[in-house]
């Protein structure tokens, strides 16, 4: 019991001891995207009845950043850990592959929902959201930040080099992440635009997160944590798998 959180300790402090990198330095990035974007479409585009454009992209700048931090969290521990050869200290450990995907998976969970809380706090400044449904922004902010945590295990895992593991970021996760709804409805899109945005999970996780300030969003909520669901269940059975058989770990 205790070996998992001694993991998950060493994994929170390995991030938090430079949070004005790992912490800070999204937050202010996602501000600026907010001030660009903002600034440029406040007063011409109206997503939602009575939600200024502003308000519309806070949420999915969160959100977005929730994402991109929990991803890189467990990924780049993984395979700093591996050139490092840091790794084989944890290796050498009893701890089973269960305790190995919690303390991963939970201290990205713990950095995505610092930043995505950093995000909200500081864009209050410039634009005060309606909270119609807490529960589906926890449920969303738990859910997404818990798949992209196991995402970025696999992508750890199986990279063997910073460049493999920045080709995984860079052409995987960040244009799925950008074309995903942040900074616009995927109704004002071509109908074929439309059902391509319905097959990105990204999607679900922003329109569902969303949801739970307007009360109003693109799909079924329902809908959403099914599919966000769906798609944590099979990446964690894969996750679980890959450290089970010691993938790229102990060999």
């Amino acid at each position: 019991m205790n070996g998992w959180l001694t993991l998950f300790k060493k994994e929170v402090l390995r991030f938090w001891k430079v949070g004005f990198q790992t912490i800070g330095a999204p937050v202010l990035t996602a501000l600026l995207y907010m001030l660009i974007f903002g600034h440029v479409l406040d007063t011409h585009v109206q997503v939602y009845p009575g939600v200024g454009y502003t308000a519309f992209l806070v949420p999915g700048l969160a959100m977005m950043s929730m994402l991109q931090n929990a991803f890189t969290n467990s990924s780049s521990s993984l395979i700093q850990s591996k050139i490092m050869g840091s790794l084989v200290f944890v290796l050498l450990t009893p701890l089973s592959h269960r305790a190995w995907f919690v303390a991963y998976v939970g201290s990205s969970m713990v950095r995505g929902l610092a930043v995505g809380a950093g995000v909200l706090l500081v864009t209050a400044w410039f634009a005060r959201l309606p909270l119609a449904a807490p529960g589906w922004v926890l449920a969303f902010a738990l859910a997404a930040t818990a798949l992209m945590g196991v995402l970025g295990l696999i992508a750890g895992l199986w990279a063997e080099k910073f460049d493999q593991m920045a080709a995984f970021q860079n052409f995987i996760v960040m244009p799925m992440t950008m074309l995903s709804g942040v900074f616009y409805s995927v109704h004002s899109l071509p109908a074929f635009w439309q059902t391509v945005s319905h097959l990105n999970p990204f999607f679900y996780m922003i329109d569902g997160f969303r949801h739970g300030f307007f009360g109003a969003s693109d799909v079924s909520p329902w809908l959403s944590l099914g599919v966000v669901g769906a798609a944590l269940a099979v990446v964690s059975a894969l996750a679980l798998h890959l450290l089970r058989t010691g993938y790229k770990i102990r060999s």
